[in-house]
């Protein structure tokens, strides 16, 4: 293909190495530290490395105002017993009672899910098992500071099988998200985070591509286009962080940049994926809706 045609058909869609915006004189009006599939488990030195990444965190100069947590916060609960499942959690929970002092926000990721087929009929099958450990009512929800708005969502649904998830929304959590932002101030800048990508380029970054590229129906949100028509009617969505796929991009299309951190475990607790480090992102919020942001490898 001709490099004019190229151009021509990617359109609207830009990888974006540089910053969005300069700061030059400003100050930000909050840090934010974005973690995301940690997958704690009690294997590969997982709790150092973790315990290790949250002091890094909170080392951050200027420091960090609080965390935003990406989802697969522990390693698989999805046909997991209930006893290993316990494990992984209480695991996790001790490390963030010894090790860190911020505040988290979290979204759930897929692994968050206890999909048993065993297990239908218990009380904590589903989503309910993590919703109580993170005290949250709903798994999408939304809060306010300092001038920005954060719109959490819950990328993990069922397939029209029931059997595996698909990265989507649903008509009752789009309905819900379309009110929220069609009655937030249009000068408040938001910030959108999901687990599962709403936009990407890394699942371009396959071996052995013969005629065509391929996704599975839980590498990125399915309604990508619906949510991006949403976005461009409220100019004030500024940033969409996720995390899934373990690796790092940022891609601008329209004035929303979509940023898709690397995981906090790396390739699972064993060193890079592909070419991304174990890390985290940091971005720095400025009242005017502008932000600078960095992935870190710890």
């Amino acid at each position: 293909m001709e490099r004019r045609s190229v151009i021509k058909n990617i359109g609207g869609l830009f990888l974006t190495p540089s910053l969005l915006a300069s700061s030059k004189g400003k100050k930000p009006v909050l840090r934010v530290a974005h973690l995301t599939d940690v997958h704690m488990k009690n294997e590969l030195e997982a709790p150092t490395k973790f315990a290790k990444c949250l002091h890094h965190v909170q080392q951050q100069n200027p420091k960090v105002d609080f965390i935003l947590n990406g989802g697969d916060i522990v390693f698989d609960m999805n046909k997991a017993n209930l006893s290993a499942i316990n494990d992984q959690w209480n695991l996790l929970n001790g490390i963030l009672k010894s090790e860190c002092s911020l505040p988290i926000h979290y979204c759930l990721g897929n692994h968050d899910v206890w999909w048993s087929e065993d297990s239908k009929g218990q009380t904590d099958y589903g989503k309910k098992y993590s919703l109580e450990k993170l005290n949250l009512t709903k798994s999408y929800y939304s809060f306010t500071q300092k001038g920005w708005k954060f719109i959490i969502l819950d990328s993990i649904q069922l397939d029209v099988d029931n059997t595996w998830f698909i990265g989507k929304l649903g008509d009752e959590q789009f309905a819900w998200l379309a009110n929220e932002l069609k009655n937030t101030d249009p000068s408040m800048p938001v910030l959108v985070l999901s687990h599962v990508p709403i936009l990407t380029a890394t699942l371009m970054i396959k071996d052995n591509i013969v005629n065509k590229w391929q996704m599975s129906r839980g590498d990125m949100h399915t309604d990508t286009a619906k949510i991006i028509d949403l976005f461009y009617q409220y100019p004030n969505v500024k940033i969409c962080l996720s995390g899934h796929v373990h690796l790092r991009d940022k891609v601008q299309y329209n004035n929303v940049t979509y940023i898709c951190n690397g995981a906090v475990s790396g390739a699972w607790w064993n060193g890079n994926n592909r070419q991304t480090a174990p890390g985290y992102g940091v971005l720095d919020l400025y009242a005017d809706g502008s932000f600078e942001e960095k992935y870190v490898n710890y």
